[in-house]
């Protein structure tokens, strides 16, 4: 296996362990925002294609595959902070998260059938109801907002979710599924796609807020390896979810991370850190990291243009040519600049469908029901909620400690080492 050379300033240094050739270049600074995501769209949104396109099929990824920039959630007036589970005291409170019921539209055609009078009044009556319940569901996500404590960037930085003015677990209180025919899942947001910082839900906190993950006391931030920048997608987790780590799965044979469920949403809004997306699945991928399986779930936001069109995995290469081959090079090599050896894929890579995705939400699903309820030992894990009836670790609001206000600071400044391109040799073969 070939040693890693990094090059800087014609200077030849070792940089750890790996199988492949790699070498880095300082990115072009002083960009103009909208240039820079011009050209990082084109490179990650469009990625090398297993197959040709047709002329009218590359029309229609220069025009519908752009950025879109999304504005964060207004936050709330009063925010929450780092702080553990003691202290907390009492019963819990009555209040629990409910479900939204979806059903399925009446098609034009069925209601111009000559059926009877009552049959067409009846199929008009669902057709609003399903509407409204589509507007439910849809503005689920208008529900939670974020509350946030610290600089971005820092090691005080806390991203809290509440939903109604009432701060919540991303881990525990927000419902997995949106809708009664668990169609539609709820993702919550913790990096935003093209960014850098490696963020997650805090699983030790007390209300499990999303921060900054630190290893050897620094904070992370994933490299850019040519020609992506950062994330590729907006990267996230199921919430009610749970990879058992006492727990190795008959077909990866690895023991599961210990993290809630990772999901990839491939849409062309751009979300922010906190957001709570509605989203339905499409396949999953096995990467097997430091021996453990960490899955990693395709999802699409459910308001995308494109959803209509995706509903399988065979749906992603058939509309986004080359996303599904990009995203297996990107958790392949991320690891290498910083001195790791590639990742590994279970099944070869490949990308299981749909079917096989929700088995594997549903298999996290009950890890996670056995978690909240005490039948599998927490370990370090928070698990105070406020809304899981059969918790015994729910509380009520009045029993939370005082929580900081919302903040709104800017970004401390980083390392310029983070903008740099990583060109890794064999990464697109």
């Amino acid at each position: 296996m070939s040693a890693l050379r990094v090059l800087r300033s014609r200077q030849v240094l070792p940089a750890g362990v790996g199988s492949s050739s790699l070498f880095t270049q300082q990115q072009q600074q002083q960009q103009r925002p909208g240039l820079q995501q011009q050209r990082f769209a084109a490179q990650n949104m469009a990625p090398q294609q297993l197959t040709r396109p047709g002329q009218s099929q590359r029309r229609w990824l220069a025009s519908h595959r752009g950025p879109t920039s999304l504005a964060g959630a207004t936050p709330p007036a009063a925010p929450p902070p780092p702080c553990s589970e003691e202290g907390l005291s009492g019963s819990g409170a009555d209040s629990s998260a409910a479900a939204v019921s979806l059903p399925t539209n009446p098609s034009t055609a069925q209601l111009r059938l000559g059926t009877s009078s009552a049959a067409r009044t009846a199929q008009i009556a669902r057709h609003i109801h399903s509407r409204r319940s589509y507007t439910t569901t849809a503005t689920m996500a208008s529900q939670y907002t974020v509350r946030k404590v610290g600089a971005p960037h820092t090691l005080d930085h806390r991203v809290y979710i509440e939903k109604d003015g009432v701060p919540v677990s991303p881990f525990h209180d927000i419902p997995l599924f949106a809708n009664q025919e668990q169609t539609i899942l709820n993702m919550v947001v913790e990096i935003p796609r093209w960014t850098n910082a490696k963020l997650e839900i805090s699983k030790d906190e007390l209300l499990n807020p999303i921060k900054q993950d630190i290893k050897k006391g620094k904070l992370r931030f994933v490299r850019n390896c040519f020609p992506h920048k950062g994330y590729l997608w907006n990267y996230g987790a199921f919430p009610q979810t749970w990879e058992d780590p006492n727990s190795i799965h008959p077909e990866t044979k690895a023991k599961g991370d210990d993290d809630p469920l990772d999901v990839c949403e491939i849409g062309e809004l751009v979300g922010y850190t906190g957001q709570v997306k509605q989203v339905k699945v499409l396949g999953v991928m096995a990467l097997l990291d430091e021996e453990e399986t960490d899955w990693k779930v395709i999802v699409i936001d459910i308001n995308d243009p494109l959803a209509p069109k995706l509903n399988d995995v065979e749906d992603v290469e058939r509309h986004l040519p080359g996303l599904l081959r990009a995203t297996n090079e990107w958790f392949r090599i991320y690891k290498i600049p910083d001195g790791k050896p590639e990742n590994q894929f279970a099944f070869t890579g490949e990308c299981k469908n749909k079917t096989y995705a929700m088995d594997v939400v549903r298999e996290c699903s009950e890890a996670w029901e056995k978690l909240i309820t005490g039948k599998t030992a927490p370990g370090s894990i928070a698990t105070t909620n406020l809304t899981v009836n059969h918790s015994a670790s729910r509380v009520s609001p009045d029993q939370l400690p005082p929580l900081p206000q919302n903040q709104e600071l800017p970004p401390a400044p980083i390392d310029s080492s983070i903008d740099k391109w990583f060109f890794i040799s064999g990464a697109s073969a």
